[in-house]
């Protein structure tokens, strides 16, 4: 799920409006771990959170409602606008569904029904209305298509996020002994995880919304892609617990099975 949501994120911002705010508000540049670290947090709250989901969904509408301006196209934007603030998250389901059918085994049309289901609970804890967000998979592929079609661009917050050179700081966060090594060998570390991020991102994208946006797949990158996740699918089954979740999920599991 990690891989995927940088995919989830171009696609958020390739809408002019999103893209100004993230642009013109978020702290990406200056505290671009400390920013993922938080997304983080939120993001399994929703899932995770029990009571204290309907809480973190309330605390980021507070966040965003001084989140307005103009966009590239001199059109006046807020956050909080239902068409805005739906479609950052209509985006996890087509990234989810299309991921999944690399990274695992394809789902099957009972649990993309499921997923959906799921993925509208979400929007309900983000305190987004269910008259903002198409109700079943039959409508909402054409509320998606029509945004594909008529909204996304490559706009300066995607030729940001995608630029390999785009400077980063060494990470600030995690064992010691891991950041002084990053320390020592960011220089070296960094342009290689700058590419395997732009990779990541354009390929686990859904191909109809890459064409929208205007970002280039080749064959040879979808092969490799293949490839990776085949790697993917054998090695994560095997890893423990403790290693493929994170400590909020793997709490919340352990919580249930108890």
């Amino acid at each position: 799920m990690l891989l995927t949501l940088p995919a989830a994120l171009t696609m958020q911002v390739a809408h002019p409006a999103v893209g100004a705010g993230v642009d013109e508000h978020s702290v990406f540049r200056t505290d671009p771990w400390g920013r993922g670290e938080r997304s983080l947090v939120s993001l399994q709250m929703w899932v995770y959170g029990g009571e204290e989901a309907a809480e973190e969904g309330r605390r980021l509408r507070r966040l965003h409602r001084t989140v307005q301006g103009t966009d590239a196209h001199g059109r006046q934007y807020h956050a909080l606008s239902p068409a805005y603030y739906a479609w950052v998250h209509a985006t996890g389901y087509p990234v989810f569904r299309h991921a999944q059918r690399y990274l695992g085994r394809p789902f099957t049309e009972a649990q993309e029904r499921q997923l959906y289901a799921e993925w509208l609970q979400v929007g309900r804890i983000l305190g987004i209305h269910d008259r903002d967000m198409p109700q079943t998979i039959e409508e909402f592929w054409p509320y998606y298509r029509k945004v594909l079609d008529n909204e996304l661009e490559e706009t300066a917050t995607v030729r940001e996020l995608l630029a390999p050179e785009r400077p980063m700081p060494v990470p600030d966060r995690g064992p010691r002994p891991l950041l002084a090594l990053l320390r020592l060998t960011w220089p070296w570390v960094y342009p290689r995880f700058a590419r395997l991020r732009r990779f990541a991102t354009v390929g686990l994208m859904p191909p109809d919304a890459r064409r929208a946006i205007g970002l280039e797949w080749t064959e040879e990158q979808e092969r490799a892609l293949r490839r990776f996740g085949r790697v993917v699918r054998a090695v994560v089954p095997l890893l423990p617990e403790r290693v493929r979740y994170l400590p909020l999920a793997r709490r919340a599991r352990r919580a249930a099975r108890g």
